[in-house]
């Protein structure tokens, strides 16, 4: 029979269907087991509008045929089958889907539930096949058809004979190149791994025959080997099925499974969503932070199924970059995929999911720290830093979001504790809310500059991550409490007579000091919050001494320097020997004006710029 033509536009895009559309070769046998399953499908949507017809689910199923020494791959259903028409129009002009006009056929139909819509899927065969044969027996029919191409140049159709109805698909697999091992579309177990990795959930059993070994009857020791049906597929997903049907061990057992982590995880999330978008997922808390989580390796997202076929393995769009510690999976019928299914377009039924995602995700952390707190705590200090920096990122565009779900360390309870429960226990008089930021918590609860608001009896938060300040002054303020750092120049504590008399009284001396140090600070002055150290430092504007530190530590960064404010405690015994030095000896007020800056430094945890000077000005005092 003469070889019919692609027309031209089809040829060229069966050349970008081999070349270009699709980026992974292994894709083509998720392609070819999607369409058997809508083959097998069309028969149970005709059952459901033909009283005559009974669908037994036992006889349908796809089988997979791998043969070495021929080189030849088959894909065989018992679906419905296509008749010399449908040969000619579904696989003779590509991107004419059979699957799509059956569902546009019967969209009164409840459950129409077909995978395959652009009527290219099939033609990813001859990115891994030279030639390509189609038997096919179409339902209720008595003739059967072949259909072979061995790619652009055309396709014959002739007819053949087949006893059962159905689509056989023969693949004769490319020699292997330099650039690609086409031996693995030959191995069974490699085969059955591609089903496991993007068919596994496929409704139909995918059949394989997978040698087995035994020991030979009578023997204790010699094995022979056989050759027995295995389904390589799971069938039913869990998350398909109803929550009373599952235990806590089966989330479990499918996280590991699926290998989201090596242990089992913190929390699970099952959710059947119904809407301008509908899905069904499974989402889980790990229980430890993955070990390239805060490296550039680490890739977020979720896994996306359509119709339980893999469609992407990592989806990003669906998590946003403050939750992406959260794996799992999401399987919906009505994302909008592009011509390969490989990649998802961007559409409002995607954001619609991934908005529900996020505020299921949102709800249920809420609900863990309320029910249950200590796995909150283990779950915070796994990811909390994550969240802060979620509050940070994007100019606080979700710090609404993120708010109730971030903990500080108090310096009360000596805990974990939210902003929300520091505010309800927050004193009649008291204006803000007081933070103090360092490298760990006994580093901050010595720090000088906690004695004054730590003796009214207010709370401190203790930051001890260096995105804290950042995220608190992107907040701002929570419930209208403004946040204020115990090292600000102004703690509105409304006691400051005594330090502002001072000022007035020592205005000389503070002036040389300042003359003194120039280059490091922009002012001396009397504290308001020294109780019992003899010097601190306090900063003036929005750049604190905590975040110059981390700034600096950044390229381009060493520039970043905060407006650093020298506080002596005037009623600490060294103010008198500084006082004497000033009016007596000057050699003396210039070391020791240097040795209180230093030490403010030191207490900071900032480093001494000339340590080798530093050691030399200790020595005149102890001559």
């Amino acid at each position: 029979m003469a070889k019919k033509q692609f027309k031209a536009e089809s040829k060229r895009l069966m050349e970008l269907m081999i070349h270009s559309i699709y980026t992974n070769k292994e894709i083509f046998l998720r392609e070819l087991i999607s369409n058997a399953s809508d083959a097998i499908d069309k028969i149970y949507y005709k059952t459901l509008s033909d009283e005559t017809l009974t669908f037994q689910k036992e006889d349908y199923y796809i089988r997979i045929t791998a043969e070495k020494e021929s080189r030849s791959l088959t894909i065989t259903d018992t679906g419905i089958g296509m008749t010399k028409e449908e040969l000619e129009n579904n696989l003779g002009t590509i991107a004419k889907s059979g699957s799509l006009a059956f569902k546009t056929e019967n969209e009164a139909v409840d459950g129409v539930d077909i995978i395959g819509q652009f009527g290219v899927g099939f033609y990813s065969a001859f990115m891994v096949a030279n030639r390509v044969t189609v038997k096919s027996k179409a339902f209720g029919s008595e003739d059967a058809y072949l259909w072979e191409s061995t790619g652009v140049d055309g396709y014959t159709i002739v007819p053949c004979e087949k006893a059962e109805y159905g689509t056989e698909i023969t693949l004769s697999i490319k020699e292997n190149s330099e650039e690609y091992t086409y031996d693995e579309f030959l191995d069974v177990y490699s085969l059955q791994h591609l089903v496991k990795k993007y068919s596994d959930f496929i409704k139909y059993p995918i059949k394989m025959l997978m040698k087995k070994s035994k020991l030979k009857d009578g023997s204790e020791s010699d094995y022979e080997e056989y050759f027995e049906d295995e389904v390589l597929n799971s069938m039913v997903p869990i998350w398909r099925k109803n929550k009373n049907e599952l235990k806590p061990e089966d989330y479990d057992n499918f996280y590991l499974e699926k290998h989201y982590g090596f242990e089992k995880p913190l929390k699970s999330i099952h959710a059947t969503v119904d809407g301008v978008a509908s899905y069904n997922t499974i989402l889980y808390i790990p229980k430890r932070v993955p070990y390239d989580f805060y490296t550039k390796e680490f890739e977020k997202g979720l896994e996306l199924y359509s119709n339980g076929v893999l469609i992407m393995n990592k989806c990003a769009d669906l998590l946003p970059d403050y939750f992406s510690f959260v794996q799992g999976l999401v399987d919906s019928p009505d994302v909008s995929l592009n011509i390969s299914r490989e990649m998802l377009q961007q559409d409002r039924q995607l954001q619609f999911i991934a908005k529900k995602i996020r505020d299921k995700i949102k709800s249920e952390l809420l609900s863990l720290l309320k029910n249950d707190r200590e796995t909150y705590v283990e779950f915070f200090n796994q990811f909390g830093k994550t969240l802060k920096y979620g509050i940070y990122s994007d100019f606080g565009a979700h710090k609404d979001i993120l708010k109730d779900l971030v903990m500080f360390y108090s310096s009360k309870e000596e805990k974990l504790i939210t902003l929300e429960e520091y505010v309800s226990k927050m004193a009649d008089d008291q204006k803000y809310i007081y933070y103090v930021c360092g490298e760990s918590i006994d580093r901050v609860s010595k720090l000088p500059q906690t004695e004054r608001v730590a003796e009214r009896g207010y709370e401190i938060l203790y930051c001890t991550d260096e995105v804290d300040e950042f995220a608190l002054q992107i907040l701002m303020n929570y419930q209208e409490k403004e946040f204020r750092s115990v090292s600000s120049g102004d703690l509105g504590l409304d006691d400051t007579t005594e330090a502002d008399n001072s000022n007035e009284e020592h205005q000389q001396l503070f002036g040389k000091m300042q003359e003194i140090l120039s280059k490091d600070v922009k002012a001396v002055k009397a504290s308001k919050r020294l109780k019992s150290h003899p010097v601190c430092l306090s900063t003036d504007g929005g750049l604190s001494i905590e975040m110059e530190k981390v700034l600096r530590q950044m390229p381009d960064g060493e520039g970043m320097k905060a407006n650093k404010i020298l506080e002596i405690n005037v009623n600490h015994e060294i103010f008198a020997v500084l006082q004497n030095a000033f009016e007596q000896e000057e050699e003396k007020f210039n070391v020791y004006t240097k040795l209180l800056y230093q030490q403010a430094l030191l207490i900071e945890g900032l480093p001494i710029e000339d340590p080798v000077a530093f050691t030399n000005e200790i020595c005149k005092l102890m001559k």
